[in-house]
Protein backbone atom coordinates (compact mmCIF):
# COMPACT_ATOMS: atom_id res chain seq x y z
CA UNK A 1 0.00 0.00 0.00
CA UNK A 2 1.41 3.43 -1.22
CA UNK A 3 1.41 5.04 2.45
CA UNK A 4 2.57 8.75 1.92
CA UNK A 5 1.10 11.66 3.64
CA UNK A 6 -0.96 12.62 0.31
CA UNK A 7 -1.87 9.06 -0.01
CA UNK A 8 -2.86 8.79 3.09
CA UNK A 9 -4.93 11.46 3.41
CA UNK A 10 -7.16 10.79 -0.44
CA UNK A 11 -7.77 7.14 1.36
CA UNK A 12 -9.44 9.08 4.18
CA UNK A 13 -10.96 11.60 2.18
CA UNK A 14 -12.16 8.51 -0.41
CA UNK A 15 -13.84 6.87 2.48
CA UNK A 16 -15.57 10.16 3.60
CA UNK A 17 -16.86 11.16 0.15
CA UNK A 18 -18.34 7.57 -0.39
CA UNK A 19 -21.90 5.88 0.33
CA UNK A 20 -20.69 4.61 3.73
CA UNK A 21 -19.13 7.71 4.84
CA UNK A 22 -22.11 9.42 3.97
CA UNK A 23 -20.21 13.02 3.43
CA UNK A 24 -19.86 15.48 0.41
CA UNK A 25 -16.72 17.66 -0.41
CA UNK A 26 -16.31 21.14 0.45
CA UNK A 27 -13.33 22.88 -0.69
CA UNK A 28 -11.87 25.54 1.75
CA UNK A 29 -12.70 28.90 -0.49
CA UNK A 30 -16.43 27.62 -0.14
CA UNK A 31 -16.45 28.95 3.72
CA UNK A 32 -16.06 32.50 4.97
CA UNK A 33 -12.89 32.70 6.47
CA UNK A 34 -14.21 35.21 8.81
CA UNK A 35 -17.02 33.91 9.95
CA UNK A 36 -15.62 30.05 9.55
CA UNK A 37 -18.93 29.02 7.88
CA UNK A 38 -20.73 27.99 4.69
CA UNK A 39 -23.67 29.94 4.95
CA UNK A 40 -24.42 28.78 1.79
CA UNK A 41 -24.72 25.59 2.43
CA UNK A 42 -26.54 26.09 5.99
CA UNK A 43 -29.41 27.93 4.15
CA UNK A 44 -29.80 25.22 1.42
CA UNK A 45 -30.34 22.34 4.39
CA UNK A 46 -32.93 25.24 6.08
CA UNK A 47 -35.06 26.04 3.17
CA UNK A 48 -35.13 22.08 2.26
CA UNK A 49 -35.99 20.93 5.73
CA UNK A 50 -37.81 24.07 7.26
CA UNK A 51 -39.91 25.61 3.44
CA UNK A 52 -42.25 27.61 5.14
CA UNK A 53 -40.38 29.38 8.07
CA UNK A 54 -37.52 30.07 5.50
CA UNK A 55 -40.29 31.30 3.34
CA UNK A 56 -41.07 33.63 6.70
CA UNK A 57 -37.92 34.79 7.00
CA UNK A 58 -36.99 35.82 3.58
CA UNK A 59 -39.97 37.77 3.28
CA UNK A 60 -39.14 39.27 6.22
CA UNK A 61 -34.93 40.32 5.87
CA UNK A 62 -34.87 39.96 1.85
CA UNK A 63 -31.59 40.40 0.59
CA UNK A 64 -30.26 40.79 4.03
CA UNK A 65 -31.92 37.09 5.72
CA UNK A 66 -28.58 35.05 5.32
CA UNK A 67 -26.48 37.51 7.24
CA UNK A 68 -29.53 38.27 9.85
CA UNK A 69 -29.57 34.43 9.78
CA UNK A 70 -25.70 34.57 10.74
CA UNK A 71 -26.08 37.32 13.19
CA UNK A 72 -28.84 35.40 15.47
CA UNK A 73 -26.54 31.95 14.82
CA UNK A 74 -23.48 33.75 16.07
CA UNK A 75 -25.30 35.59 19.17
CA UNK A 76 -27.12 32.08 20.18
CA UNK A 77 -23.72 30.24 20.41
CA UNK A 78 -21.70 32.82 21.97
CA UNK A 79 -24.47 32.63 25.05
CA UNK A 80 -25.35 28.95 24.94
CA UNK A 81 -22.49 27.20 23.06
CA UNK A 82 -22.76 25.22 19.52
CA UNK A 83 -23.34 22.04 20.96
CA UNK A 84 -26.69 23.17 22.59
CA UNK A 85 -27.40 25.42 18.84
CA UNK A 86 -27.37 22.10 17.33
CA UNK A 87 -29.68 20.34 19.38
CA UNK A 88 -32.36 22.74 19.87
CA UNK A 89 -34.14 25.94 17.51
CA UNK A 90 -32.85 29.30 16.98
CA UNK A 91 -35.87 31.87 17.21
CA UNK A 92 -36.13 35.66 15.46
CA UNK A 93 -38.79 37.53 14.88
CA UNK A 94 -40.91 34.33 16.15
CA UNK A 95 -39.81 32.40 13.64
CA UNK A 96 -37.67 28.76 14.51
CA UNK A 97 -35.01 27.73 12.81
CA UNK A 98 -33.00 24.09 13.53
CA UNK A 99 -29.53 24.36 12.35
CA UNK A 100 -29.78 20.01 12.14
CA UNK A 101 -32.07 17.47 12.63
CA UNK A 102 -30.78 14.41 14.77
CA UNK A 103 -32.05 10.53 14.31
CA UNK A 104 -35.02 9.85 16.17
CA UNK A 105 -35.56 7.50 18.46
CA UNK A 106 -38.31 5.71 16.36
CA UNK A 107 -38.85 5.18 12.72
CA UNK A 108 -42.80 6.61 12.88
CA UNK A 109 -42.47 10.12 11.90
CA UNK A 110 -41.43 9.43 8.09
CA UNK A 111 -40.72 13.60 8.39
CA UNK A 112 -38.21 13.10 11.20
CA UNK A 113 -36.87 10.29 9.29
CA UNK A 114 -36.33 12.60 6.06
CA UNK A 115 -35.21 15.55 7.70
CA UNK A 116 -32.53 13.63 9.34
CA UNK A 117 -31.41 11.92 6.20
CA UNK A 118 -31.46 16.00 4.55
CA UNK A 119 -28.29 17.06 6.54
CA UNK A 120 -25.89 18.03 4.69
CA UNK A 121 -22.21 16.34 6.11
CA UNK A 122 -19.01 17.56 4.71
CA UNK A 123 -15.45 16.67 4.24
CA UNK A 124 -12.76 19.44 3.50
CA UNK A 125 -9.24 19.10 2.78
CA UNK A 126 -7.05 22.15 4.14
CA UNK A 127 -9.06 24.06 5.57
CA UNK A 128 -8.13 27.60 6.31
CA UNK A 129 -9.63 28.72 9.46
CA UNK A 130 -7.82 32.40 9.97
CA UNK A 131 -8.47 35.42 7.93
CA UNK A 132 -4.96 36.37 9.50
CA UNK A 133 -2.57 33.54 8.41
CA UNK A 134 -2.58 31.15 5.67
CA UNK A 135 -2.57 28.26 7.98
CA UNK A 136 -5.19 25.19 7.28
CA UNK A 137 -6.13 22.34 8.86
CA UNK A 138 -5.52 18.89 7.24
CA UNK A 139 -9.26 17.74 7.28
CA UNK A 140 -12.40 18.97 8.68
CA UNK A 141 -15.75 17.47 8.94
CA UNK A 142 -18.21 19.99 9.06
CA UNK A 143 -22.56 19.75 9.85
CA UNK A 144 -24.40 21.70 7.44
CA UNK A 145 -22.11 24.25 6.90
CA UNK A 146 -20.72 24.26 10.74
CA UNK A 147 -17.19 22.94 11.16
CA UNK A 148 -17.46 20.36 14.22
CA UNK A 149 -14.46 18.11 13.92
CA UNK A 150 -10.75 19.06 13.15
CA UNK A 151 -8.22 16.67 11.89
CA UNK A 152 -4.32 16.49 12.02
CA UNK A 153 -2.71 13.79 9.80
CA UNK A 154 0.48 12.68 10.01
CA UNK A 155 2.43 9.63 8.57
CA UNK A 156 5.71 7.88 10.44
CA UNK A 157 6.72 7.24 6.35
CA UNK A 158 7.66 10.65 6.63
CA UNK A 159 8.99 10.97 9.67
CA UNK A 160 6.32 12.15 11.22
CA UNK A 161 3.86 11.21 14.06
CA UNK A 162 0.86 11.82 16.09
CA UNK A 163 3.01 13.76 18.51
CA UNK A 164 4.27 16.42 15.44
CA UNK A 165 0.20 16.63 15.10
CA UNK A 166 -0.18 17.44 18.93
CA UNK A 167 2.76 20.40 18.64
CA UNK A 168 1.31 21.95 15.72
CA UNK A 169 -2.16 22.61 17.70
CA UNK A 170 -0.31 23.71 20.96
CA UNK A 171 1.97 25.96 18.81
CA UNK A 172 0.34 27.01 15.25
CA UNK A 173 -3.72 26.88 16.41
CA UNK A 174 -3.62 29.98 18.87
CA UNK A 175 -6.41 29.29 21.10
CA UNK A 176 -7.41 33.45 20.61
CA UNK A 177 -8.55 32.51 17.26
CA UNK A 178 -12.21 33.03 16.07
CA UNK A 179 -13.36 29.51 15.70
CA UNK A 180 -10.82 27.91 18.30
CA UNK A 181 -12.85 28.75 21.28
CA UNK A 182 -14.53 26.46 23.51
CA UNK A 183 -17.52 25.18 22.16
CA UNK A 184 -18.08 27.67 19.22
CA UNK A 185 -17.21 25.93 16.53
CA UNK A 186 -14.94 22.97 16.58
CA UNK A 187 -16.39 20.54 19.06
CA UNK A 188 -13.37 17.94 18.70
CA UNK A 189 -9.43 17.62 17.57
CA UNK A 190 -7.61 15.17 16.38
CA UNK A 191 -4.22 14.17 16.02
CA UNK A 192 -3.84 10.88 13.67
CA UNK A 193 -0.74 9.11 12.33
CA UNK A 194 -0.41 5.58 10.88
CA UNK A 195 -0.87 4.19 14.41
CA UNK A 196 -2.30 6.17 17.04
CA UNK A 197 -5.07 8.78 17.88
CA UNK A 198 -5.15 11.25 20.50
CA UNK A 199 -7.71 13.70 21.01
CA UNK A 200 -8.99 17.20 22.89
CA UNK A 201 -11.69 19.45 22.62
CA UNK A 202 -9.69 22.69 23.98
CA UNK A 203 -7.39 24.39 22.78
CA UNK A 204 -5.43 26.11 25.11
CA UNK A 205 -1.87 26.71 23.56
CA UNK A 206 1.13 24.83 25.25
CA UNK A 207 -1.63 23.74 27.93
CA UNK A 208 -3.42 21.93 25.82
CA UNK A 209 -4.24 18.50 27.17
CA UNK A 210 -4.42 15.72 24.60
CA UNK A 211 -6.06 11.88 25.45
CA UNK A 212 -5.16 8.91 23.86
CA UNK A 213 -7.97 7.64 21.44
CA UNK A 214 -6.65 4.27 20.77
CA UNK A 215 -8.49 0.95 21.20
CA UNK A 216 -6.03 -1.00 23.19
CA UNK A 217 -3.04 -3.22 22.07
CA UNK A 218 -5.41 -6.24 21.62
CA UNK A 219 -8.35 -4.70 20.33
CA UNK A 220 -11.64 -2.55 21.49
CA UNK A 221 -12.96 -4.36 25.12
CA UNK A 222 -10.66 -6.52 25.85
CA UNK A 223 -7.71 -6.87 28.19
CA UNK A 224 -4.68 -5.25 26.79
CA UNK A 225 -1.82 -2.44 26.58
CA UNK A 226 -2.22 0.75 25.09
CA UNK A 227 -2.17 1.24 21.46
CA UNK A 228 -3.99 -0.63 18.85
CA UNK A 229 -3.92 -3.57 17.33
CA UNK A 230 -2.49 -4.71 13.82
CA UNK A 231 -4.55 -4.25 10.94
CA UNK A 232 -3.17 -6.25 7.81
CA UNK A 233 -6.29 -4.92 5.92
CA UNK A 234 -5.20 -1.29 6.11
CA UNK A 235 -4.73 1.66 8.15
CA UNK A 236 -4.33 0.84 12.30
CA UNK A 237 -6.23 3.34 12.89
CA UNK A 238 -9.21 2.52 10.38
CA UNK A 239 -11.74 2.81 13.12
CA UNK A 240 -10.97 6.36 13.19
CA UNK A 241 -12.97 7.77 10.19
CA UNK A 242 -14.88 3.95 9.33
CA UNK A 243 -16.68 3.59 12.75
CA UNK A 244 -16.45 6.91 15.08
CA UNK A 245 -16.47 9.80 12.47
CA UNK A 246 -19.05 7.72 9.85
CA UNK A 247 -22.03 10.25 8.99
CA UNK A 248 -24.51 8.15 11.40
CA UNK A 249 -21.72 8.39 14.00
CA UNK A 250 -20.96 11.46 14.40
CA UNK A 251 -24.27 12.92 14.31
CA UNK A 252 -24.88 10.13 17.77
CA UNK A 253 -21.98 11.34 19.23
CA UNK A 254 -23.24 14.98 18.93
CA UNK A 255 -26.60 14.60 19.91
CA UNK A 256 -26.38 11.52 22.58
CA UNK A 257 -22.72 12.05 24.26
CA UNK A 258 -20.62 15.47 23.79
CA UNK A 259 -21.84 17.89 26.76
CA UNK A 260 -20.70 21.50 27.87
CA UNK A 261 -20.62 20.82 31.89
CA UNK A 262 -19.38 23.38 34.48
CA UNK A 263 -17.79 22.45 37.22
CA UNK A 264 -16.15 23.70 40.18
CA UNK A 265 -12.05 23.82 41.03
CA UNK A 266 -11.46 22.61 44.16
CA UNK A 267 -8.34 24.34 44.57
CA UNK A 268 -9.65 28.17 43.57
CA UNK A 269 -13.40 27.80 43.91
CA UNK A 270 -14.25 28.70 40.50
CA UNK A 271 -16.58 27.56 38.40
CA UNK A 272 -15.03 25.82 35.25
CA UNK A 273 -16.27 25.02 31.94
CA UNK A 274 -15.42 21.96 29.58
CA UNK A 275 -16.72 19.85 26.93
CA UNK A 276 -16.80 16.14 27.09
CA UNK A 277 -16.17 14.46 24.02
CA UNK A 278 -16.09 10.32 24.86
CA UNK A 279 -12.75 8.31 25.16
CA UNK A 280 -12.70 5.12 22.46
CA UNK A 281 -13.38 2.72 25.22
CA UNK A 282 -16.55 5.33 26.61
CA UNK A 283 -18.05 5.21 23.22
CA UNK A 284 -17.37 1.78 22.36
CA UNK A 285 -18.76 0.29 25.43
CA UNK A 286 -22.11 1.70 24.99
CA UNK A 287 -22.28 1.67 21.58
CA UNK A 288 -22.04 -2.42 22.33
CA UNK A 289 -24.65 -2.32 25.18
CA UNK A 290 -27.12 -0.62 23.46
CA UNK A 291 -26.43 -3.21 19.86
CA UNK A 292 -26.72 -6.05 22.71
CA UNK A 293 -30.05 -4.98 24.38
CA UNK A 294 -31.57 -3.45 21.17
CA UNK A 295 -31.07 -7.73 19.55
CA UNK A 296 -31.52 -9.27 23.01
CA UNK A 297 -33.65 -7.10 25.47
CA UNK A 298 -34.40 -6.91 28.83
CA UNK A 299 -33.37 -9.78 30.61
CA UNK A 300 -29.08 -10.11 30.38
CA UNK A 301 -26.18 -8.95 32.54
CA UNK A 302 -23.01 -6.77 31.95
CA UNK A 303 -20.34 -6.59 33.47
CA UNK A 304 -17.85 -3.65 32.59
CA UNK A 305 -14.70 -3.82 34.02
CA UNK A 306 -13.14 -0.28 33.79
CA UNK A 307 -9.88 0.66 35.60
CA UNK A 308 -9.92 3.36 37.94
CA UNK A 309 -9.46 7.02 36.04
CA UNK A 310 -11.66 5.88 33.11
CA UNK A 311 -14.13 8.30 33.40
CA UNK A 312 -16.48 6.16 35.11
CA UNK A 313 -19.06 7.79 35.64
CA UNK A 314 -19.44 9.82 32.38
CA UNK A 315 -19.70 6.36 30.97
CA UNK A 316 -22.54 5.21 33.49
CA UNK A 317 -24.22 8.97 32.59
CA UNK A 318 -24.22 7.83 28.98
CA UNK A 319 -25.10 4.68 29.58
CA UNK A 320 -28.25 5.70 31.30
CA UNK A 321 -29.66 8.35 28.69
CA UNK A 322 -29.17 5.85 26.03
CA UNK A 323 -31.53 3.49 28.07
CA UNK A 324 -33.70 5.55 28.82
CA UNK A 325 -34.98 6.01 25.45
CA UNK A 326 -34.14 3.14 23.84
CA UNK A 327 -36.61 1.45 21.40
CA UNK A 328 -36.83 -2.06 19.24
CA UNK A 329 -37.36 -2.77 16.05
CA UNK A 330 -40.55 -2.70 16.47
CA UNK A 331 -40.12 0.30 17.97
CA UNK A 332 -41.50 -0.06 21.22
CA UNK A 333 -40.12 1.47 24.63
CA UNK A 334 -37.34 -1.23 26.00
CA UNK A 335 -37.07 -0.44 29.46
CA UNK A 336 -39.69 1.77 31.91
CA UNK A 337 -36.88 3.02 33.73
CA UNK A 338 -33.06 2.97 34.33
CA UNK A 339 -32.74 2.71 37.97
CA UNK A 340 -29.00 3.86 39.07
CA UNK A 341 -27.66 2.42 42.29
CA UNK A 342 -24.52 2.82 44.47
CA UNK A 343 -23.63 0.99 47.44
CA UNK A 344 -22.25 4.21 49.31
CA UNK A 345 -24.89 4.88 52.13
CA UNK A 346 -24.57 8.67 50.86
CA UNK A 347 -25.68 9.52 47.52
CA UNK A 348 -22.35 9.69 45.39
CA UNK A 349 -21.94 13.43 44.53
CA UNK A 350 -19.62 13.20 41.58
CA UNK A 351 -22.02 10.72 39.90
CA UNK A 352 -25.44 12.35 40.80
CA UNK A 353 -23.76 15.80 39.45
CA UNK A 354 -22.46 13.59 36.44
CA UNK A 355 -25.78 12.43 35.17
CA UNK A 356 -27.45 15.88 36.28
CA UNK A 357 -25.02 18.03 34.16
CA UNK A 358 -25.69 16.17 31.28
CA UNK A 359 -28.52 17.89 28.94
CA UNK A 360 -31.55 16.53 29.82
CA UNK A 361 -35.83 17.56 30.01
CA UNK A 362 -37.28 18.55 33.42
CA UNK A 363 -38.10 16.29 35.63
CA UNK A 364 -36.22 13.07 33.77
CA UNK A 365 -33.93 12.24 36.42
CA UNK A 366 -34.76 11.63 39.62
CA UNK A 367 -31.90 11.82 42.40
CA UNK A 368 -32.95 10.03 45.93
CA UNK A 369 -30.48 11.44 48.05
CA UNK A 370 -30.73 12.45 52.00
CA UNK A 371 -33.40 15.15 51.62
CA UNK A 372 -35.76 12.04 50.62
CA UNK A 373 -36.82 8.78 51.87
CA UNK A 374 -37.19 5.30 51.31
CA UNK A 375 -40.91 6.15 49.90
CA UNK A 376 -39.71 8.82 47.77
CA UNK A 377 -37.90 6.25 45.86
CA UNK A 378 -40.71 3.81 45.37
CA UNK A 379 -42.64 6.83 44.23
CA UNK A 380 -40.31 7.31 41.69
CA UNK A 381 -40.22 3.49 40.01
CA UNK A 382 -44.35 3.68 40.80
CA UNK A 383 -44.38 6.66 38.74
CA UNK A 384 -42.14 5.55 35.62
CA UNK A 385 -39.62 8.33 36.21
CA UNK A 386 -37.15 7.51 33.05
CA UNK A 387 -33.68 7.90 35.29
CA UNK A 388 -33.58 7.41 39.15
CA UNK A 389 -30.73 7.94 41.48
CA UNK A 390 -30.44 6.08 44.76
CA UNK A 391 -28.06 4.17 47.10
CA UNK A 392 -28.88 0.75 47.30
CA UNK A 393 -29.58 0.80 50.83
CA UNK A 394 -33.14 2.50 50.49
CA UNK A 395 -34.44 -0.54 48.77
CA UNK A 396 -34.53 -2.64 51.96
CA UNK A 397 -37.47 0.09 53.11
CA UNK A 398 -38.90 0.69 49.86
CA UNK A 399 -39.88 -2.62 48.73
CA UNK A 400 -42.97 -2.11 50.96
CA UNK A 401 -44.57 0.79 49.23
CA UNK A 402 -43.94 -0.45 45.59
CA UNK A 403 -46.22 -1.78 43.53
CA UNK A 404 -46.73 -5.37 41.78
CA UNK A 405 -45.02 -4.81 38.27
CA UNK A 406 -46.94 -5.92 35.42
CA UNK A 407 -45.51 -5.81 32.03
CA UNK A 408 -42.47 -3.17 33.49
CA UNK A 409 -38.85 -3.84 32.65
CA UNK A 410 -36.05 -2.01 34.31
CA UNK A 411 -32.78 -1.22 33.38
CA UNK A 412 -30.29 -1.17 36.59
CA UNK A 413 -26.70 0.65 36.58
CA UNK A 414 -24.33 -0.53 39.55
CA UNK A 415 -21.82 1.49 40.37
CA UNK A 416 -19.01 0.06 42.18
CA UNK A 417 -20.37 -3.43 41.65
CA UNK A 418 -17.49 -5.52 43.35
CA UNK A 419 -19.00 -3.66 46.82
CA UNK A 420 -21.52 -6.10 48.30
CA UNK A 421 -23.88 -6.73 45.68
CA UNK A 422 -24.62 -9.94 46.45
CA UNK A 423 -26.31 -8.69 49.86
CA UNK A 424 -29.72 -8.75 51.79
CA UNK A 425 -30.36 -4.93 49.80
CA UNK A 426 -29.43 -6.24 46.73
CA UNK A 427 -31.74 -9.32 46.86
CA UNK A 428 -34.26 -6.96 47.83
CA UNK A 429 -33.76 -4.50 45.09
CA UNK A 430 -33.92 -7.33 42.73
CA UNK A 431 -37.15 -8.62 44.40
CA UNK A 432 -39.25 -5.38 44.48
CA UNK A 433 -38.70 -4.96 40.96
CA UNK A 434 -39.87 -8.55 39.43
CA UNK A 435 -42.73 -8.80 37.14
CA UNK A 436 -44.49 -10.63 39.87
CA UNK A 437 -47.07 -12.83 37.87
CA UNK A 438 -44.47 -14.01 35.54
CA UNK A 439 -42.12 -14.93 38.54
CA UNK A 440 -45.26 -16.84 40.23
CA UNK A 441 -45.70 -18.82 37.13
CA UNK A 442 -42.50 -19.42 37.21
CA UNK A 443 -42.04 -20.71 40.04
CA UNK A 444 -45.39 -22.61 40.16
CA UNK A 445 -43.82 -24.70 36.97
CA UNK A 446 -40.49 -25.17 38.68
CA UNK A 447 -42.74 -27.22 42.14
CA UNK A 448 -45.03 -28.56 39.73
CA UNK A 449 -48.22 -26.52 40.94
CA UNK A 450 -50.99 -24.54 39.83
CA UNK A 451 -50.43 -20.83 40.18
CA UNK A 452 -53.29 -20.55 42.33
CA UNK A 453 -51.18 -22.66 44.70
CA UNK A 454 -48.07 -20.35 45.58
CA UNK A 455 -48.54 -18.75 48.75
CA UNK A 456 -47.29 -15.28 47.93
CA UNK A 457 -47.74 -14.11 51.58
CA UNK A 458 -45.28 -17.07 52.25
CA UNK A 459 -41.59 -14.54 53.23
CA UNK A 460 -39.79 -18.11 52.04
CA UNK A 461 -41.57 -18.09 49.03
CA UNK A 462 -41.14 -14.32 48.18
CA UNK A 463 -37.33 -14.73 49.31
CA UNK A 464 -36.69 -18.05 46.59
CA UNK A 465 -39.36 -15.80 44.11
CA UNK A 466 -37.53 -12.80 44.24
CA UNK A 467 -33.66 -14.12 44.00
CA UNK A 468 -31.65 -14.77 40.14
CA UNK A 469 -32.13 -13.70 36.87
CA UNK A 470 -35.64 -11.89 35.99
CA UNK A 471 -36.21 -11.38 32.35
CA UNK A 472 -37.98 -7.76 33.41
CA UNK A 473 -34.45 -6.75 34.75
CA UNK A 474 -31.38 -6.55 32.86
CA UNK A 475 -28.26 -5.11 35.04
CA UNK A 476 -25.19 -3.35 34.24
CA UNK A 477 -22.75 -3.51 36.66
CA UNK A 478 -19.65 -1.06 36.42
CA UNK A 479 -16.03 -2.04 38.59
CA UNK A 480 -12.43 -1.81 38.46
CA UNK A 481 -11.89 -4.56 40.42
CA UNK A 482 -14.60 -7.11 40.23
CA UNK A 483 -14.51 -10.29 42.56
CA UNK A 484 -15.17 -13.88 41.72
CA UNK A 485 -18.85 -13.58 43.30
CA UNK A 486 -19.44 -10.44 41.11
CA UNK A 487 -18.38 -12.00 38.09
CA UNK A 488 -20.28 -15.08 38.95
CA UNK A 489 -23.32 -12.84 39.17
CA UNK A 490 -23.20 -10.30 36.54
CA UNK A 491 -20.34 -11.70 34.03
CA UNK A 492 -21.45 -12.62 30.64
CA UNK A 493 -21.33 -17.05 30.18
CA UNK A 494 -18.19 -17.84 27.90
CA UNK A 495 -19.36 -21.61 27.08
CA UNK A 496 -16.76 -23.13 29.31
CA UNK A 497 -17.09 -24.83 32.60
CA UNK A 498 -14.55 -25.76 35.78
CA UNK A 499 -14.82 -28.76 37.55
CA UNK A 500 -15.02 -28.71 41.39
CA UNK A 501 -14.04 -31.56 44.21
CA UNK A 502 -17.48 -32.41 43.76
CA UNK A 503 -17.33 -33.30 40.38
CA UNK A 504 -20.09 -30.20 40.01
CA UNK A 505 -19.51 -27.72 36.83
CA UNK A 506 -19.66 -24.18 36.98
CA UNK A 507 -19.91 -21.94 34.06
CA UNK A 508 -16.71 -20.27 33.17
CA UNK A 509 -17.99 -16.13 32.90
CA UNK A 510 -16.22 -12.96 32.04
CA UNK A 511 -16.67 -9.07 31.77
CA UNK A 512 -18.85 -7.54 28.73
CA UNK A 513 -16.18 -4.91 27.85
CA UNK A 514 -12.83 -4.65 29.58
CA UNK A 515 -10.82 -1.13 29.78
CA UNK A 516 -7.67 -2.23 31.72
CA UNK A 517 -5.19 -0.32 33.91
CA UNK A 518 -2.33 -1.56 30.94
Amino acid sequence: MDRTEKRFEQDIETFFLSDKGGYVSLKSNQFDVNKCMDMDTLCSFIAKTQPKAWEKYTRYYGENAQEKLYLRLEKCINEQGLIHVLRHDIEDLGIKLKVCYFKPETSLNEKDVKNYNANILSCTRQFRYSPHNRNTIDMVLSVNGIPVVAIELKNQFTGQDCQCAIRQYENDRSSKEFCFRLDHRFLVYFAVDLFEVYMTTQLKDSDTYFMPFNQGSNGAGVSGGKGNPDYPDGYVTHYLWEEVLQRDSLMDILYRFVSHVKEKDEDTGRIKEKLLFPRYHQYDVVRKIIYDVRENGAGKSYLIQHSAGSGKSNSIAWAAYRLASLHNADNKGIFDSVIVVTNRVVLDGQLQDTINSFEHKVGLVEAIDNSKNSHSLAEAINNGKKIIISTVQKFLFSYKDMEKYKGKNFAIIIDEAHQGQSGESSRMLRGSLIDFDVAVKEYAEEHGIDEEEVDITDKFIKSVIGQGRHENQSFFAFTATPKGTTLEVFGTPTGKFTTDKDGKQNPITEPFHIYSMK
